[in-house]
């Protein structure tokens, strides 16, 4: 409650609003209106260039380069604003996951129960080896001609792993870690830089990788039809709020993922005032701020099930959340975050971070692709190449970029490749969890980096031996 009245009392006493000719009525909707457009432009490139559409770089990756190109140009540089477009990149995270997880997920499962987990455990070891890889390279680095900070290459596993969101984040952390230490270092434009890299790299190799099968004759990649025919199934449920309800089907969408959110920041606040001692204070409470996504999925699922228990106890008989409009909420705020996120970046702050930018990109993606194709041909026999695919997409990207580059080849996701991508998310968020517990604890000191060295590397060897553990333990065939 302290809260609420402190958040009331700081709005009081703002000056009032006299004329909406200002530039403080006009600059948060302008930065809204400016990623709306790049948006659209970056989808008319795609669609309008035949070079793009093969590359299957997302629409809104593109329409964040435009915006990034834009800034270039002379005089051209405050018309996107770096501080907005990184708060807009952040609540966009959270609230996408948040519609995420208020949808009734009824999916008919094509993967057992094992596959499920060990996918989800395969995404986290993925995070691990490009954890070790990434932060082997920046220390090395720092080693020997301190050229970067020393614990910046785990913002590799974040880019490529979790998307512009989580690089964001980590990176803004790890610029405050960095900066107590005295060491200059833009860990904002340094993650974003990787998560945009990752995109370009999910997409052009796929896309490479994918005409290279089809060339040996190994696999046949397929024509989706452009135009897909949906039933009324798609659009509401059973049981679903009539649209003739006094408020707007969508209005209570928006308003349940708002609520939820609302809960995070009580959550998340509450947390900061507690005494957690030296490593809460250090380690934890400078991190929780950054796993609004985790929070925000936790809190979903919660207010899900009350809903769900009201309905079975009728003291609620319509079914409030809609399926089809959280769908389209998520994606609307995972586009957002893309476009401002890789719009935020700056290169004038990168200038002095260019060869460790791509020296960190190039070997996590040889890792990525080199660890995912070995597992995936041990864990889906029978669909590797779509396993492989979707996680690699997802791996190196979102998991949007997975479901694009899978449908090249399975466009109704005949194997079990796509259920794979969705279901491992539980499973994925509970191993991933302590790992980025360990990755806040990284930058405090260079020793503090090299232990986290060897504990993700311990704990890759962990999930790997998991993984492989068939092969590693199989029995030998008696002559």
């Amino acid at each position: 409650m302290n809260i609420l009245m402190t958040l009331c009392n700081s709005s009081a006493n703002q000056e009032i609003i006299t004329s909406f000719a200002t530039p403080e009525a006009w600059r948060w909707l302008l930065q809204f209106c400016i990623i709306a457009i790049g948006l659209l432009a970056g989808n008319i490139l795609r669609r309008k260039v035949p070079f793009l559409r093969k590359s299957l770089i997302p629409s809104a990756l593109l329409g964040g380069a435009l915006l990034l190109c834009l800034k270039l140009i002379p005089g051209m540089d405050n018309v996107v604003n770096k501080q907005s477009m990184e708060i807009i990149t952040y609540h966009a995270l959270g609230l996408g996951f948040v519609a995420l997880a208020l949808k009734n997920n009824k999916i008919e499962s094509k993967s057992s129960t094992m596959t499920v987990i060990e996918t989800g455990t395969l995404t986290a070891s993925t995070y691990l080896i490009q954890a070790i890889v990434g932060l082997g390279a920046t220390i090395l680095l720092f080693y020997f001609g301190k050229v970067i900070f020393y614990a910046s290459g785990l913002l590799l596993p974040m880019g490529y792993g979790q998307g512009p969101g989580q690089a964001l984040n980590f990176g803004t952390i790890y610029t405050g870690q960095a900066k107590l230490q005295g060491i200059d270092f833009a860990g904002a434009d340094f993650g974003l830089s990787i998560a945009a890299m990752g995109f370009i790299v999910g997409s052009v190799i796929g896309v490479i990788y994918l005409n290279i099968l089809r060339k040996k004759g190994i696999i046949t990649v397929q024509e989706m039809e452009e135009r897909q025919t949906n039933t009324l199934d798609d659009y509401q449920s059973e049981n679903d709020i009539p649209d003739s309800e006094s408020i707007d089907k969508f209005s209570i969408q928006i308003c349940l993922v708002l609520l939820v959110y609302f809960f995070v920041f009580l959550f998340v606040n509450s947390i900061q005032k507690m005494d957690l001692g030296d490593f809460g204070t250090n380690t934890l409470k400078p991190m929780l701020w950054g796993f609004n996504f985790l929070f925000g999925t936790l809190f979903g699922v919660i207010v899900k099930w009350i809903m769900n228990k009201f309905r079975k106890v009728k003291l609620m008989s319509r079914e409030y959340a809609n399926n089809y409009l959280l769908n389209r909420i998520s994606g609307f705020c995972f586009d957002v975050m893309i476009v401002a996120g890789t719009a935020a970046i700056s290169f004038k702050n990168l200038s002095g971070f260019i060869v460790p930018l791509i020296i960190v990109c190039v070997l996590g993606a040889i890792a990525t692709f080199w660890y995912l194709r070995a597992a995936s041909k041990h864990l889906y026999p029978t669909y590797q190449n779509e396993g492989f695919l979707s996680m690699f997409g997802m791996l190196t990207g979102t998991a949007s970029n997975g479901m694009i580059l899978l449908r090249e080849i399975d466009p109704k996701f005949e194997t079990p490749a796509a259920n794979n991508l969705v279901l491992q998310t539980f499973p994925a968020i509970i191993l991933g969890f302590p790992i980025m517990l360990i990755l806040g604890y990284a930058p405090q000191s260079f020793k503090a980096s090299l232990i986290t060295l060897g504990v993700v590397t311990a704990l890759f060897i962990i999930m790997a031996g998991f993984i492989f553990r068939k092969k590693i333990f199989k029995k030998k065939i008696k002559k």
